[in-house]
């Protein structure tokens, strides 16, 4: 039995993120080098030799925000049914995907995952908040210390991914370790969420205050979290996770070594 797996993916490049402000709740496009990026980790990523293997996957977290939906359709799972935010009555967004490429994992859009409320710090930068602040005479500022002033606290955000990563452990992980999921699901989980939201998801993950987080993430870039041992009571980052080869893959790389030989 494999080790069931979280994959959080943040969204790709936007004008925003370029620019070092803070997006929370701005709706900001991804920009048309962080669609062509995205595209290129979901060929690299995802497929069933890859790191994410679509029919492994038994659900799909989603930000409310356009620009992480864009995000997973540009990531190419291969989801059998529409988005969410599509119209109903349309044909699934991946027609055209092949067997190893292709999933039954369930989508669902949450609030859980929505950027951090920045406040009155929305759409600036952090080195125009601590011109703002020291103006002021406020002090120093960290937002996993002192979180945004009409915005979210650290407590607010931790609230909202504790309860996130308690549903994907009870529902998804530790059903899979108990036996009780379809067979060829390993119960994997996708996040595709924010940069702040997706570095606080990963420090509860493993049970840490959001004060000692020492994680960046790029733009489209994925991270795993798993678990030692196999064990629900154990999480962990997985800071080396290997490629998934199924057995028909193995069977390919057999039957291609043995005409190698005879070559």
């Amino acid at each position: 039995m494999t080790t069931p797996r979280c994959f959080i993916i943040r969204h790709g490049e936007t004008e925003w993120s370029l620019s070092g402000k803070h997006t929370g709740n701005s709706d900001i496009p991804l920009t048309a080098n962080g669609e062509k990026r995205v595209r290129a980790t979901g060929k690299a990523l995802v497929g069933q030799d890859r790191l994410i293997v679509p029919k492994q996957l038994k659900h799909i977290y989603v930000s409310p925000m356009h620009r992480s939906q864009r995000t997973l359709e540009l990531l190419n799972i291969g989801c059998e049914s529409p988005y969410p935010w599509k119209d109903s009555s349309s044909a699934p967004s991946n027609t055209t995907v092949n067997a190893a490429r292709h999933t039954n994992a369930k989508v669902t859009i949450t609030d859980k995952i929505r950027e951090w409320d920045y406040g009155d710090y929305e759409g600036i930068t952090s080195k125009e908040i601590k011109k703002q602040r020291s103006e002021a005479g406020l002090g120093t500022w960290d937002i996993w210390r002192d979180g945004c002033p009409g915005g979210e606290s650290p407590e607010d955000v931790i609230r909202r991914v504790d309860a996130l990563i308690d549903e994907i452990r009870k529902e998804h992980h530790e059903r899979y370790m108990e036996g009780q999921l379809e067979d060829g699901c390993s119960g994997d989980v996708v996040v595709v969420a924010h940069g702040h939201i997706l570095r606080a998801f990963a420090m509860r993950w493993v049970e840490k205050p959001l004060a000692e987080t020492r994680f960046i993430m790029e733009a489209g870039g994925v991270g795993t979290l798993s678990y030692e041992h196999k064990n629900i009571e154990e999480p962990a980052i997985l800071l080396g996770g290997g490629f998934v080869v199924s057995k028909d893959v193995e069977e390919e790389v057999e039957e291609e070594e043995r005409e190698g030989k005879l070559k």
